[in-house]
């Protein structure tokens, strides 16, 4: 695969994603936040399975694919990884606008690195510090630039962006460590599923008319934002230089907007323009500014 055609594909997940952030808050019905999670993942899980048991089965053979313990550990620590995020941000955009959710999303690009310094001793570019001040400031100016407090459902999906960018990482160590993305991808989303539904069971206590009430919705996002969109980010990473793919994946804040702008009549004022514009300016700064300083080949 060229680098032309997987930017292709993770502007597409973008797209996807973008989309997605209105039937996550008008998809649900009267389902269960947990449960929503678990059975859209699931269903992405069935959708992708076909596909990741043909890999599994031919990297076997050629005996390019040996999953030890330490591997099958680090499938289960993403998929949980990926249910809190899922869960807390789901949780979120039923309490916020799809605009703000869209945007703080996003705040996980420039936490990407701060985690990698943090945990894996992984040093960043200076640029780093100032814009994740801006971007945390930008957050404060989106919700209205009001009062101190964000808005609850604000503060879920800032929640949830530790734990998305912690899924970055951990999704790019094991992609590299199996070299298997269909295997990672479904492994993460049977983990979510289950997790969610079994989690859901004892919490919320769906029954099966709350399932049917946000069938659509669980379809629409398993099908496309699980089952397409995650699995299209993980075999993209596989052939685009990280700066571009957290530049291309951040885009999904602009089509989340358009799309809370198109279906549900939101609209921000240029005060919470600004504040998204500067969280887009800190995302594209924290990416783009270590390619210019670096020294050119003579």
């Amino acid at each position: 695969m060229t680098r032309l055609q997987a930017n292709t594909l993770l502007t597409l997940a973008a797209v996807i994603w973008g989309s997605s952030f209105v039937v996550q808050q008008i998809g649900t019905g009267e389902l269960g936040t947990i449960s929503f999670t678990g059975a859209r993942f699931l269903v992405g899980a069935l959708v992708v399975l076909p596909f990741a048991g043909h890999q599994y089965r031919r990297m076997r053979r050629q005996g390019e694919l040996h999953l030890g313990v330490i591997d099958w550990l680090g499938l289960l620590l993403v998929g949980l990884v990926l249910f809190t995020a899922a869960a807390l941000q789901q949780h979120g955009i039923q309490r916020t606008t799809v605009t703000n959710s869209g945007f703080l999303t996003a705040l996980y690009v420039p936490m990407v690195p701060v985690l990698g310094l943090l945990l894996l001793r992984r040093r960043v570019h200076f640029s780093i510090w100032p814009a994740s001040l801006a971007c945390f400031f930008g957050t404060y100016v989106l919700s209205g630039a009001q009062q101190v407090e964000l808005a609850v459902g604000d503060l879920w999906v800032l929640a949830s962006t530790i734990f998305w960018a912690s899924h970055v990482i951990l999704v790019g160590i094991l992609a590299i460590r199996t070299k298997a993305p269909l295997v990672v991808a479904t492994a993460q989303f049977l983990v979510c599923g289950v997790c969610g539904l079994g989690l859901g069971h004892l919490v919320e206590g769906p029954v099966p008319a709350q399932f049917v009430g946000a069938l659509w919705g669980i379809l629409y996002i398993g099908i496309f934002s699980v089952g397409m969109a995650f699995t299209l980010q993980v075999v993209g990473q596989r052939y685009t230089p990280a700066a571009d793919a957290a530049i291309i994946l951040s885009s999904e804040t602009v089509f989340a907007a358009l799309g809370g702008m198109i279906f549900l009549g939101e609209r921000l004022s240029l005060t919470q323009l600004s504040g998204g514009a500067l969280i887009l300016v800190s995302i594209l700064a924290v990416e783009l500014l270590p390619l210019i300083s670096r020294p050119r080949p003579l």
